[in-house]
C-alpha cells in the first residue's frame, strides 16, 4: 500500500508539472501571437501611409485629400490596388469586436417586434403577463436588446444586456436585464457569477426573450415571477460535479425586493383581469417592503440541480429541480415568507443525418408550486389614508383579512418539430390555478362590485400553436395563435406575427 501511495503521489506530481509546463508554453505562444499580430498591423499601416505619400507626391496634393477627391488629375497615376491588410467592409453577420487576444468585447444587437391583435380588452397585464409580450393591437416593440460580452482578463469574463422597451401607452423605458462578472479560473470546477443576475430557476427564467420558442412568456412564469422574470443583484455559485455525465449544482443569493422579485418583496403587482382588478394588490393586501436588508433572512436563496445524459446516440435528456426561498411583502415585520418549488425536463431527438440542426423534435415542460404566507391586513388603514377600501358586505365595514397561507401551482409544456431546414412548428399548453383562500370566500366588495376570486390566482389555461421560419440564423418570422380561457372572464383569441433580426455577435444560448 505504501508503495502504491508513493507511485500515485509521483504520478500526480508529474501530472501537475506537465500542466504547469503546458500552461507556460500556452502563455508564451499567446504572447508571441500577440506580438506577431501587432507587428503585422504596424506593417500594414506603414505600407498604407507609404502608398498615400507616393500618391500624394505624384499628384502634388496633400495626402489627406487623395481618397476624398476623385476628380481625375493630369499626370496622376492609375488607382492603386487595395493596401494589403486593409479591413474589408463590415457585414451584418460579422461580430463587432473591441480589443483582442485575451481582453476583448463583442457587441451585438437584437431587435424583436410583433404585430397583431386580440379580442381581450386587457391585453397588457391581462392576457399577456410578460413585460416583453405583445402589449397592444397593432405593433409592439417587444425589445431592442444590446449585448456586450467578452473576456476581461485571464481570470474573468463579463456580460451585459440592455433592453429598450415601449409600453402600450408609448412610454419608453430602458432596463438592465443582466450585467455580471464570471470567473473562468477557479479550481475544483467551481464558478462564481456576480452582478445583476437572472435567477437560476428552471429553463425559461434564464432565457432572454429572443431565444424563446414562442412569442410570449408562459403563464406560470408570468404569474409567479412577474412581467420581468425573477432577477436581481446578487451572486451565483456553481459546481460542475465530477461525473461521467453533465451534473451541476447552483446556489444563487440575491436581494428579495423590487419589481423583479415578484412573489417576494416586490412591492405588489396586478395582472388585470376584469372590472376594478387593476386597482387591487396581490392577495388583496397592500405591500410593505420598506425595511430593506437587515439580515440574511431578508435575502432570496435559490438552489438548483441540473443533470443531462444521452438516452441514445440520437436522444438527449436534461432534468432540473429548483427552489426559491425568501420573505414577501405582505407582512411588515418580516414574518411572512414565500417558497417556490419547480421541476423541469427537456428532451431532444435529432437524427444522425441532420444538417444545420434539422430535422429535430424537442419536448420541454416545467411545473411549479408556490406557498405564499399572506400577512394580516386591515383595510381601515386605507380608509384612514383617504383611499378606497375593500368592504366586507356582511359587516358593512372595511375588510379585516387574517393571516393565511396561499397555495398556487401551474405548468407549461411545449413541443417543437423542425420538419425542414429553417422551419419549426410548435405547440404549447399552459395552466395555472390556486386553491381558494379564506379572503376569497368572504363577501368582499370594491366600489359596490363583488370581488370573488383573486384574478391573480384564479384558474386559467391557454393553448398556443405557432409556426417559425428562420431565413438565416440572424433573422426569424413567427406566427402564433393563443386561445385563452380565464375564470370569471371568459375566452379570448389572439394572433401575433413576430419578426426579429440580429446584428453583430451574440452570446451562445444554453442547450
Amino acid at each position: 500500500m505504501e508503495q502504491l501511495k508513493r507511485q500515485l503521489q509521483q504520478v500526480q506530481e508529474n501530472f501537475e508539472r506537465i500542466q504547469r509546463e503546458q500552461k507556460q508554453r500556452i502563455e508564451a505562444l499567446t504572447q508571441k501571437l500577440d506580438n506577431v499580430v501587432r507587428q503585422l498591423a504596424a506593417e500594414a499601416e506603414k505600407k498604407k501611409l507609404e502608398q498615400e505619400l507616393i500618391t500624394s507626391l505624384r499628384t502634388n496634393r496633400p495626402a489627406a485629400t487623395v481618397q476624398a477627391d476623385t476628380t481625375p488629375v493630369v499626370g496622376a497615376s492609375k488607382p492603386q490596388p487595395e493596401v494589403a491588410g486593409e479591413k474589408k467592409p463590415w457585414l451584418p453577420t460579422d461580430p463587432i469586436r473591441i480589443g483582442g487576444a485575451r481582453a476583448y468585447m463583442d457587441i451585438g444587437l437584437v431587435g424583436t417586434f410583433a404585430a397583431g391583435g386580440s379580442t381581450a380588452a386587457d391585453i397588457e397585464g391581462g392576457t399577456q403577463l410578460g413585460g416583453h409580450d405583445p402589449n397592444q393591437r397593432g405593433f409592439t416593440v417587444q425589445g431592442v436588446e444590446a449585448n456586450f460580452a467578452g473576456a476581461v482578463d485571464p481570470y474573468f469574463r463579463g456580460n451585459a444586456n440592455l433592453a429598450f422597451l415601449l409600453n402600450s401607452q408609448g412610454e419608453s423605458s430602458v432596463e438592465l436585464e443582466e450585467a455580471w462578472l464570471e470567473t473562468i479560473a477557479l479550481p475544483w470546477n467551481l464558478q462564481v457569477r456576480a452582478g445583476q443576475v437572472l435567477t437560476e430557476f428552471g429553463r425559461i427564467n434564464t432565457q432572454h426573450p429572443h431565444s424563446w420558442a414562442f412569442v410570449d412568456t408562459p403563464l406560470v412564469n408570468g404569474r409567479f415571477f412577474g412581467p420581468d422574470g425573477l432577477r436581481n443583484p446578487g451572486a451565483r455559485l456553481s459546481w460542475l460535479m465530477p461525473t461521467p455525465f453533465y451534473s451541476e449544482l447552483f446556489l444563487t443569493v440575491q436581494n428579495s425586493q423590487g419589481e423583479t422579485a415578484s412573489s417576494f418583496r416586490s412591492g405588489g403587482h396586478s395582472h388585470g383581469g376584469g372590472e376594478g382588478a387593476e386597482e387591487l394588490p396581490f392577495a388583496y393586501r397592500h405591500p410593505d417592503n420598506d425595511r430593506g436588508v437587515k439580515s440574511l433572512g431578508d435575502l432570496l436563496f435559490t438552489p438548483r440541480y441540473a443533470v443531462s445524459f444521452d438516452l441514445t446516440e440520437l436522444q438527449t435528456l436534461v432534468l432540473g429541480a429548483s427552489a426559491a426561498f425568501g420573505p414577501n411583502s405582505s407582512g411588515g415585520a418580516g414574518d411572512t415568507t414565500t417558497q417556490i418549488y419547480g421541476l423541469d425536463a427537456y428532451w431532444k431527438w435529432k437524427p444522425a443525418n441532420a444538417h444545420g440542426g434539422f430535422p429535430f423534435v424537442s419536448l420541454q415542460a416545467e411545473v411549479m408550486f408556490r406557498r405564499y404566507e399572506a400577512g394580516a391586513f386591515d383595510w381601515q388603514e386605507a380608509a384612514d389614508a383617504g383611499g378606497t377600501p375593500i368592504m366586507n358586505e356582511d359587516t358593512g365595514l372595511p375588510a379585516v383579512l387574517g393571516q393565511e397561507t396561499l397555495t398556487d401551482y401551474g405548468f407549461c409544456a411545449q413541443l417543437l418539430y423542425g420538419f425542414r431546414t429553417g422551419w419549426v412548428a410548435g405547440l404549447r399548453g399552459d395552466f395555472v390555478t390556486g386553491d381558494e383562500a379564506e379572503y376569497e370566500k368572504m363577501a368582499l366588495t370594491l366600489k359596490g362590485e363583488p370581488l370573488g376570486r383573486d384574478p391573480q390566482r384564479a384558474q386559467r389555461w391557454r393553448i398556443s400553436p405557432n409556426l417559425t421560419w428562420y431565413p438565416t440564423e440572424f433573422s426569424k418570422l413567427r406566427l402564433q395563435y393563443n386561445y385563452d380561457d380565464r375564470q370569471d372572464i371568459g375566452i379570448d383569441h389572439s394572433v401575433w406575427l413576430q419578426f426579429e433580426f440580429v446584428l453583430g455577435a451574440h452570446a451562445a444560448h444554453k442547450f
